[in-house]
């Protein structure tokens, strides 16, 4: 074999410190443009989103790299990504301002049933998207709602009203009773057979 293949995969093309630096900017770049540019989950990203998303890991890779493309030198930037993440999050979870200010803080989307348009504009969702939201977790209308919260993660959490809660949880209780009802009936019949 050649060895020079053996060089190029493991000698350092850049310092180690350079190595260690490269990634450690870009995470902290990335951390605060994300947090300055939404808030939407995953789930939620719409095709746009989607782009730049992908497009991103790919802009900033020669930022991370440099002109070093040895497999030593991608171990070295990947753990030093690993390291600072590690560290990064448990600082944050001992510090719950420094959370909030890196995470933000809910946003009213929905107040007795009334939708906030201007939040909604402000945080970039359609009426359409926060309804389907709606949909997903089992509501019908705006006017069950009490509140709805754009959560920091992108999540969004429907705290209904409390004569709709009731009313909800009668109509699954009840729907549970014909459900069981119904499959006592058939093992009435199963039984009785010969």
């Amino acid at each position: 074999m050649d060895t020079k293949i053996w060089v190029n995969m493991f000698s350092l093309g850049v310092p180690v410190l350079e190595k260690i630096m490269r990634p450690i900017i870009v995470y902290f770049f990335l951390i605060a443009g994300l947090r300055f540019f939404g808030k939407r989950e995953i789930a939620q990203l719409n095709t746009f989103d989607f782009v730049v998303l992908l497009m991103l890991s790919n802009t900033v890779q020669n930022a991370i790299i440099g002109e070093d493309n040895s497999v030593i030198g991608g171990l070295i930037g990947v753990t030093a990504l690993f390291a600072v993440n590690y560290l990064v999050v448990r600082f944050v979870y001992k510090h719950r301002k420094l959370e909030k200010l890196v995470e933000g803080e809910p946003k009213v989307l929905i107040k007795d049933g009334h939708v906030i348009m201007e939040r909604l504009k402000d945080e970039l969702i359609t009426i359409d998207q926060l309804r389907t939201s709606l949909n997903e977790q089992g509501f019908k209308s705006f006017d069950e709602i009490e509140k709805a919260l754009l959560e920091p993660n992108g999540a969004i959490t429907f705290i209904p009203k409390k004569e709709f809660s009731e009313k909800r949880y009668r109509e699954e209780v009840l729907a549970r009773l014909d459900q069981i009802i119904k499959e006592l009936a058939v093992l009435q019949a199963s039984l009785s057979k010969p």
